[in-house]
């Protein structure tokens, strides 16, 4: 029988124009057309400039703090369902606020299900993300959500590089299971940094377990922001007499002091993915695109292929 699917539109959010013309070239459309009007007090309206009727929509936008990011998302979806999208796919490379997925003390909200019920509130009928902060957060969901693991990019690199005696390192206890995930596709040892904070974002004390003399180190984690864990775990690392430490973490937030943190440290390279534009260069920095994995992900969603070869781990 003829295949009569009508072919699916990309529509970017400000913040993620980059990449999202990426995924589009590697898709094989063009960008859709949307503008974005802004009033003199801040407030912003998004425009379709073209028929989306009937049709499936993927919206890319990576949702990193300041709200508006989250906003624009949300204004776009709405937009979409009153224009009568058939289905509105809200690609979020970086699924922000996502750290806050659990009651850690009394009186604070769970902004990850909030977002998620924000999000499915204005319309969105399916989620593509990558490396979320935690896992469980796709259970705050009642559409389907399709988690992508950037191990997809990040192996072949680790591996082209060709490391002796390689060790994989979680920068906290939180961070085991991927790391150990890592160690089984890599067939290496691993090691893990106990920290304690003294408030977020501030260390008071990290301690290593494991042994890292000799061994050449890849600290893996989902996110970067200030840098402040992975720069003292991998001085300490090279205290303990590694040979080298890298790092890669798929989300670049890079906040504060971030980029001094980086330069002055022992780090080798911090290896990331593009899914939140860096807001400077770094010689330390080593960028993997990751429009080529939500290309392929997007196209088989929309033609009913499989995508579990996107579940490395």
């Amino acid at each position: 029988m003829p295949n009569n699917t009508i072919e699916a539109k990309v529509f970017p959010c400000t913040q993620s124009k980059d990449l999202a013309e990426q995924i589009a070239d590697a898709y094989g459309v063009k960008l859709g057309k949307v503008i974005t009007s802004t009033y003199s007090d801040g407030e912003f309206q998004p425009s379709y400039e073209e028929s989306i009727r009937g049709t499936r929509i993927f919206i890319i936008g990576s949702t990193h703090p300041g709200p508006q990011n989250l906003m624009e998302m949300l204004l776009m979806i709405d937009a979409a369902k009153r224009a009568s999208a058939r289905h509105i796919t809200a690609v979020m490379p970086y699924f922000g606020w996502a750290r806050q997925d659990r009651k850690d003390k009394p009186r604070v909200p769970i902004a990850a299900k909030l977002v998620a019920k924000m999000l499915e509130a204005a319309g969105a009928t399916r989620i593509i993300t990558m490396d979320l902060h935690a896992d469980q957060i796709q259970g705050f969901f009642e559409k389907p959500v399709d988690h992508l693991y950037a191990s997809t990019i990040f192996l072949p690199y680790l591996k082209s590089l060709n490391l002796d005696n390689l060790t994989v390192a979680s920068p906290d206890m939180g961070g085991s299971k991927r790391a150990y995930a890592y160690s089984k596709a890599l067939k290496s040892d691993v090691v893990i940094c106990y920290k304690q904070r003294a408030k977020a974002n501030v260390i008071s004390h990290m301690e290593l377990i494991g042994d890292v003399t000799g061994k050449n180190v890849v600290l893996v984690d989902d996110m970067v922001d200030t840098a402040g864990t992975l720069t003292k775990a991998a001085d300490l690392m090279m205290e303990r007499g590694a040979k080298s430490v890298r790092a890669i973490c798929t989300h670049p937030i890079l906040s504060g002091s971030a980029y001094e943190r980086l330069e002055n440290s022992k780090l080798e390279e911090l290896i990331v993915t593009n899914s939140i534009p860096l807001k400077q260069e770094s010689k330390k920095l080593r960028v993997l695109n990751c429009a080529e994995l939500f290309a392929e992900v997007m196209y088989n969603v929309h033609h009913n292929k499989s995508i579990s070869n996107k579940f490395v781990m």
